[in-house]
């Protein structure tokens, strides 16, 4: 059964008079997801599924395709041809003014604009102003579980210690005079994560020097570098529990493959950290004072501080993402660069706080998993507060 009672509710405290659900082709996972409900049959033709504000929910669906959104409640109305569809439109959305839709305007939050253009302009004719369903999207993506959260938390242990066993693993090879690449380090977390029962959706980032300037760089078998003394070492890991309903732990630490860092690194590493806890503490207070925060204040509050430390143009990408089943989640993105994200960081999500500075000769980010509860905000994990020595 799908949650209706809960989406209706969500809808009266939008201010909205319904939720329409839209896909061809499964284009649209977050409708299959939110409504809970699995087709037992091809999805080649157009349906619609509109939860009213208060009522009953209605379905539109090809005849061809006619038993799609059985497992769904309401009362179902078949079209064939297109003539069909755009005059049973408007009956479907009869008594609605204001709907909900997987639409972003000017796809300020892509991971919620899955509505085609055409549909958008189908819907719009029947007099109907569609607005984004990106709030309510972060209702029933982005808010965990207990069972959720304690599954972060372990996963947290286990990612932590990945991490702290591959800086050691470097050091030790180096110590003893070997020779190591940023590839068998990455496949040494990688079957660290596979032996404790972890998963993970790719693997992780193991980046030295310039490379560390690369956010999604990924080091191949014979294309990658050698991690030698005196390189700048940054490992960037996520993963979870191997379960059902299991969410991400993300983290990145730095470190120095020497004891005496230069200057210049030591500099930008406070900054980095000066930037990171500036948006927790942003996040902190907001939660302490049970005040309302949007995603990109939280960018804004970690982004100042590197405006005012000179480094922020060497700082191009949002602050946190989302974090849940996914690593990149659907709730609010601490955003105010690649998108202003106005979405609220509501209880019971988690996100990432992550800013970096990257340099030509090195990058350095320092990253952690933020937990807003009900009443107060926590980082889930270790606090990287000094840059690695590991030699």
């Amino acid at each position: 059964m799908a949650p209706i009672e809960a989406i209706q509710a969500a809808l009266r405290a939008e201010g909205l008079d319904g939720w329409l659900f839209f896909d061809h082709h499964r284009r649209d996972p977050l409708a299959y997801r939110v409504l809970k409900f699995e087709p037992s049959q091809m999805v080649t033709r157009r349906w619609y599924y509109l939860v009213p504000a208060a009522g009953e929910p209605r379905k539109m669906v090809h005849k061809i395709e006619s038993h799609v959104l059985d497992p769904l409640p309401g009362a179902t109305t078949q079209y064939s041809g297109w003539r069909d569809q755009q005059v049973l439109l408007p009956a479907l959305l009869e008594g609605c003014q204001r709907v909900a839709m997987q639409y972003s305007p000017h796809c300020a939050v892509p991971y919620v604009s899955n509505i085609d253009g055409g549909t958008l302009e189908l819907i719009r004719g029947c007099g109907v102003d569609v607005v984004t369903s990106a709030n309510l999207i972060q209702l029933f993506e982005a808010v965990w579980s207990e069972a959720q959260y304690a599954a972060h938390k372990q996963a947290g242990v286990f990612v932590d210690a990945a991490r702290r066993a591959a800086f050691a693993r470097v050091g030790e090879i180096l110590r003893a005079g070997g020779r190591v690449t940023e590839y068998e380090i990455q496949q040494f977390l990688c079957d660290y994560f596979r032996s404790n029962g972890m998963t993970y959706d790719h693997g992780p980032i193991v980046a030295v020097n310039g490379n560390a300037s690369n956010a999604h760089y990924d080091p191949e078998q014979g294309n990658c570098s050698e991690i030698r003394p005196g390189d700048l070492l940054l490992i960037d890991l996520w993963a979870k529990l191997d379960q059902p309903g299991a969410v991400y732990y993300d983290s990145t630490w730095t470190g120095y493959c020497g004891a005496t860092p230069p200057d210049a690194m030591l500099n930008v590493f406070a900054a980095v950290t000066g930037a990171r806890d500036a948006a927790i503490a942003c996040v902190k207070s907001a939660a302490d004072e049970d005040a309302v925060l949007a995603g990109y204040q939280v960018d804004d509050a970690c982004r100042g501080f590197l405006q005012a430390h000179g480094l922020a143009e060497h700082f191009f990408h949002r602050t946190g993402h989302s974090i849940g089943e996914e690593v990149h989640g659907n709730g609010a993105n601490m955003d105010n660069y690649e998108t202003h994200d106005e979405r609220l960081v509501i209880p019971g999500t988690c996100f990432s706080v992550e800013p970096g500075v990257y340099l030509p000769d090195f990058g350095i980010r320092s990253e952690v998993d933020v937990y807003r509860g009900q009443n107060s905000a926590e980082v889930t994990g270790e606090i990287q507060t000094a840059l690695l020595r590991l030699l």
